[in-house]
């Protein structure tokens, strides 16, 4: 009987004493020292810095990895100049081999021929839609521009033509820039340019033998073409194709004066 009674007491003892850790366990988990630490939150204020924000400023001249873009002149196509201004340069930013002219080839037939045609000369097909005529690139202006021009132009738009930059990445933008450059000095090339021995043939017996004389034919705008300015013979006819003035003369016309105040 009185171990019985002595087992009673101690599982009695043991019950009164399992609510107690609970509650000393409970009483222990309220602590508030990760709840209310300094943590920074996204988009809040904070008291930990003078300025009282959470989000911390980039470190000054911090760049993205693989956005380094450490060869300026690659990615922009100019240089910063003796006066403080930006200067294009004749010159590409890698060698220009056979690979770089036929990838600048194809973009170029891609993205350029709907406005300048596949021999660059303006007369595109979209032209025929009625869409202003695009830069003869075989007239004075675009001839004597550096090869860098031609890579700023496709970077950042030039009047009605968009920027490409979407569309072409730097080192594409510079092999349609090499590309422009040898389009030019194939459509203005001599006889004597031609290495010795190479048989040099005419283009309309070419085109004759393909019967498409009209390959061989000036190139004329059709009627629906919209020309903005007037046909400036001082630019010539490269690729028998008219030429347009790069930078046609505006003129503003006078403010009227200003009407007497009434007496």
């Amino acid at each position: 009987m009185r171990n019985c009674r002595l087992n009673l007491i101690d599982r009695t003892g043991r019950i009164a004493s399992l609510p107690v850790l609970l509650v000393l366990l409970l009483v222990a988990g309220c602590r508030q020292d990760m709840q209310n630490q300094p943590k920074l939150i996204p988009q809040r204020g904070s008291e930990m810095f003078a300025d009282h924000r959470g989000a911390r400023p980039q470190v000054v001249n911090t760049v993205a990895r693989g956005q380094l873009h450490e060869d300026s002149f690659f990615y922009t196509g100019v240089i910063q100049g003796a006066n403080g201004y930006r200067e294009e340069k004749n010159e590409m930013p890698f060698p220009v081999t056979l690979d770089v002219l036929k990838r600048g080839r194809e973009r170029f037939n891609i993205y350029c021929t709907p406005c300048h045609s596949r021999v660059g000369n303006g007369l595109g097909e979209i032209v025929e839609r009625g869409y202003k005529p695009a830069a003869n690139l075989h007239d004075q202006v675009r001839l004597a521009q550096p090869i860098s021009h031609y890579f700023y132009v496709m970077t950042h738009g030039y009047g009605a033509m968009p920027d490409y930059s979407s569309q072409l990445t730097p080192v594409d933008r510079w092999a349609v820039a090499a590309y422009i450059r040898a389009l030019q000095l194939s459509q203005a090339a001599k006889a004597e340019d031609v290495p010795v021995g190479v048989a040099v043939r005419s283009l309309k017996d070419v085109a004759a033998e393909s019967g498409h004389t009209e390959f061989a034919e000036p190139w004329t705008l059709p009627s629906t073409a919209i020309q903005a300015y007037p046909h400036d013979v001082k630019q010539g006819t490269p690729a028998l194709a008219p030429a347009n003035p790069a930078d046609p003369e505006i003129k503003i016309p006078l403010s009227k004066p200003a009407p007497a105040a009434a007496k």
